[in-house]
């Protein structure tokens, strides 16, 4: 038998100026065995960049082909896919294919900056595809404020993010590496 996801409980509360978008999510993320609290809390950021009110966390992990974040329209087609780490460009562009907006969020320091450079020229040809990298301070500093049950606010203006929590804050300005999904 397999070992069962830790059930992660997130209030996110988003003041996104640049899109003028405000909003309260109570998130229920299923922590699968194998993902780090690093990879959450990477997600839950991806969540606060892109949130919306039909933004919904995806199963990657369970083995479904789905992405870490979706958003779908009213008829059911997929405007935006959001895959964290460093997928393999392959399936970066059957996504592209797939949705509307391809969002891949790197965050894992030198072996991410490898990848983009393996991985760079491919990638550049796809024109729904933005690609944003998180500095691993950054990474560690969220790492630092995960729990079983957290609460958050998350406040984004001019492209820098400001996430406070009880147990901590932290601002951060991702690294657009290719295209601009972040710029709304």
């Amino acid at each position: 038998m397999s070992p069962k996801s830790t059930v992660v409980k997130a209030e996110l509360q988003v003041s996104d100026m640049d899109r003028h978008y405000y909003a309260t999510h109570a998130l229920t993320l299923a922590q699968h065995p194998s993902e780090t609290e690093r990879r959450l809390m990477v997600r839950l950021l991806a969540f606060a960049l892109f949130a919306d009110e039909r933004l919904a966390l995806g199963r990657p992990l369970d083995g479904e082909e789905e992405p870490d974040l979706w958003r779908r329209d009213y008829t059911g087609d997929i405007e935006q896919w959001i895959t964290l780490g460093q997928p393999d460009e392959a399936d970066v562009r059957r996504a592209s294919g797939r949705a509307r907006e391809v969002i891949v969020v790197t965050y894992s320091g030198a072996s991410a900056q490898q990848w983009w450079d393996k991985n760079a020229a491919g990638l550049s040809r796809l024109k729904n595809l933005t690609v944003i990298d998180i500095a691993e301070a950054d990474v560690d500093a969220l790492e630092a404020l995960y729990g079983r049950t957290m609460r958050f606010n998350a406040l984004i203006q001019d492209r820098e993010t400001q996430l406070m929590g009880e147990t901590g804050s932290l601002a951060l300005r991702p690294n657009v590496r290719m295209g601009d999904a972040l710029g709304h």
